[in-house]
């Protein structure tokens, strides 16, 4: 792995020293890392005395590597650093997508109002009973339109439902189309977009602390400590700027739970998503069928009424022969 690398030794370390991604990427200095000699091998090595020019690359890359203090940790700080603007961007892309989610989800006066025709539609089938007269419902509650069916096993009450939006409130049937990030919110974790925020802040914090024991090590890591104080300061206000925004981000996702009437602990913010795409899903998949299904009514409508007429025509002409 050494080999693919195509400079001498010496050239490489000094520009993993300089932190330098014009002439190594991550998968160079994570190889560097793999290669990094164990105390064993640095043992073996602090005490020879022969002629260097004998013994083996693999030797030499770690005699080379053995001239910098904590050599692996200063390799850590640079992956961290080629590894940072795209993790930075990945998770505030992710962020705001989950922002954007909550954002339409609220705003959709259009989800609204089919909310309250299904609470309507609910209260009247159970008029008379103990579930009559509901205030509201539990979001999961719109998972099981599909499940009561018509005497044929075929019509739901979602069917139903499509069905009287279509010929009341038709403007009603596009109410997906508020909602742009859902189906990208639905494929991201709050708990994983967590631990990936926790990553960065802890890679950060050892960053701070190679810095602080590199300003004792002398010359060799003086370009080096320059170009990660620079670094450290810039990706501390990314950081500081990203938890802020998670903090937030995360409220509002839990606000999300709320205005549904449910306990972010018990509904949290990946389950309302994935109700609601399905919820969408569902409605549109209904929506189509009762569409088909009309389509052919009307097809078969007209076929019989084409049959018929020839034949009544047919018979007036007999008769009137």
């Amino acid at each position: 792995m050494l080999t693919k690398i195509k400079m001498p030794l010496p050239d490489i370390m000094n520009a993993a020293l300089a932190l330098d991604d014009s002439i190594l990427d991550g998968d160079q200095v994570e190889n560097l890392i793999k290669f990094c000699p164990t105390e064993e091998d640095v043992e073996l090595l602090k005490n020879y005395t022969g002629d260097k020019e004998s013994l083996g690359k693999c030797e030499q890359f770690f005699l080379e590597l053995m001239k910098v203090p904590r050599v692996e940790a200063k390799l850590k700080v640079f992956c961290f650093k080629l590894q940072f603007n795209n993790q930075r961007a990945d998770i505030r892309k992710s962020l705001y997508t989950v922002d954007s989610a909550c954002e339409e989800i609220r705003n959709s006066n259009k989800l609204k109002e089919i909310m309250k025709k299904i609470l309507s539609l609910g209260n009247t089938l159970n008029r008379g009973t103990a579930r009559g007269a509901a205030v509201g419902f539990r979001l999961d509650s719109l998972l099981k339109l599909t499940d009561t069916r018509a005497t044929n096993n075929k019509t739901t009450l979602m069917h139903y439902l499509c069905k009287v939006l279509d010929s009341r409130s038709s403007h009603l049937m596009d109410f997906h189309k508020d909602f742009i990030s859902l189906e990208a919110a639905s494929k991201i974790q709050l708990k994983a977009l967590a631990d990936e925020q926790r990553g960065v802040v802890k890679g950060l914090e050892k960053l701070e602390t190679e810095l602080i024991a590199s300003e004792n090590d002398g010359i060799v890591s003086e370009v080096f400590c320059k170009r990660l104080k620079d670094f450290t300061v810039a990706a501390g206000a990314e950081v500081r700027s990203l938890t802020a925004l998670y903090t937030a981000v995360e409220n509002n996702a839990d606000g999300l739970a709320l205005y549904f009437g449910e306990d972010p602990a018990g509904c949290p913010f990946e389950q309302v998503i994935t109700t609601l795409l399905n919820f969408v899903r569902m409605f549109r998949r209904a929506h189509e069928e009762n569409c088909k299904l009309a389509a052919l009514e009307k097809k078969n409508t007209l076929k019989d009424a084409d049959t018929d007429g020839p034949k009544s025509a047919n018979s007036i002409n007999k008769h009137g022969r």
